[in-house]
């Protein structure tokens, strides 16, 4: 587990091949900051999984913690989708998580299961990955000017593998839930706060003193209390082995001449670099079938 200070990098058995994408921030022992930089896009590739790991461990771990915000330093960008250049291998060859199942959905059970308030920030785009992330956490907050959250996945021939099927139709009601998961369409922070998507959109300039205010405001109050609270609200989550079937059903779906021809089909148009694609995936998406 890496070692926590006032700041670092989360860290890895070969730091000088396998850069840092995470930075963990202790800004007391009671409250902490998990900020993602992974630039220029903050995709999300094996090794971000493995640090999400990381992190997830300490957190279960440690005894005082009571708040962690999830937020970005990658302008423009909360947590964008997989990282398409990597090998799929070094995923899939990953062993399975505590909970059994696959590193990433891992992650995001243990998440919304631990002991400890999760709040995802979400200034720029919450694309695939960031979307699931939202979803894991007991509270999102986002810019109502720069947030948009996407769930893209069909609209390239794929299935979700963080459990937005079986997270969505609780959080915003089952057609909005396949509303946005079949429209493959950008959501921006006002819609996401009208559907429940978010907790709240809050104007751009408000949002930083907003999130701060309120984490600090909860880790000051009792763990226990804390912990048990969230825990009876808990027992309304989906099942863990649906999250699983999403995954199972995401990697099958990456196999498919469909979701090849998607991908392919997107980065002929500039996908997986800095650039228009990237900022308006929704308008892309639809365009590559045109």
């Amino acid at each position: 587990m890496p070692t926590l200070v006032n700041e670092n990098r989360m860290t890895t058995s070969n730091p000088s091949t396998e850069p840092a994408q995470i930075r963990l921030t202790r800004r007391s022992p009671n409250y902490w900051r998990v900020t993602i930089d992974n630039p220029p896009i903050n995709v999300m590739g094996p090794e971000m999984v493995r640090q999400f790991q990381e992190v997830i461990n300490d957190l279960e771990a440690d005894e005082q913690v009571r708040v962690v915000v999830f937020d970005s330093a990658v302008e423009d960008y909360f947590l964008n989708h997989s990282d398409f250049l990597a090998k799929l291998e070094d995923l899939t060859a990953m062993p399975a998580g505590p909970t059994g199942l696959p590193p990433w959905p891992d992650f995001l059970v243990r998440l919304t299961r631990a002991p400890v308030v999760s709040i995802a920030l979400i200034r720029g785009r919450a694309t695939g990955n960031g979307s699931e992330i939202t979803l894991a956490c007991d509270m999102s907050f986002a810019s109502r000017e720069k947030a948009i959250l996407s769930q893209w996945e069909v609209g390239v021939g794929m299935v979700a593998g963080g459990g937005p099927m079986a997270r969505l139709p609780q959080l915003i009601g089952r057609n909005r839930a396949l509303e946005v998961l079949l429209s493959s369409e950008d959501i921006r922070g006002d819609q996401a706060e009208a559907y429940g998507y978010v907790n709240r959109a809050l104007p751009d300039t408000d949002l930083d003193a907003f999130v701060e205010a309120l984490a600090t405001r909860i880790a000051k109050f009792d763990k226990w209390a804390i912990a048990n609270t969230k825990r009876l609200v808990n027992t309304s989550l989906p099942p863990d082995v649906e999250l699983g079937a999403g995954w199972d059903a995401c990697i099958a779906s990456l196999g498919r001449p469909a979701a090849q021809d998607g991908i392919k089909a997107l980065m002929e148009h500039g996908f997986h670099k800095p650039g228009d694609v990237e900022k308006r995936l929704g308008y892309y998406v639809s365009k590559i079938h045109d």
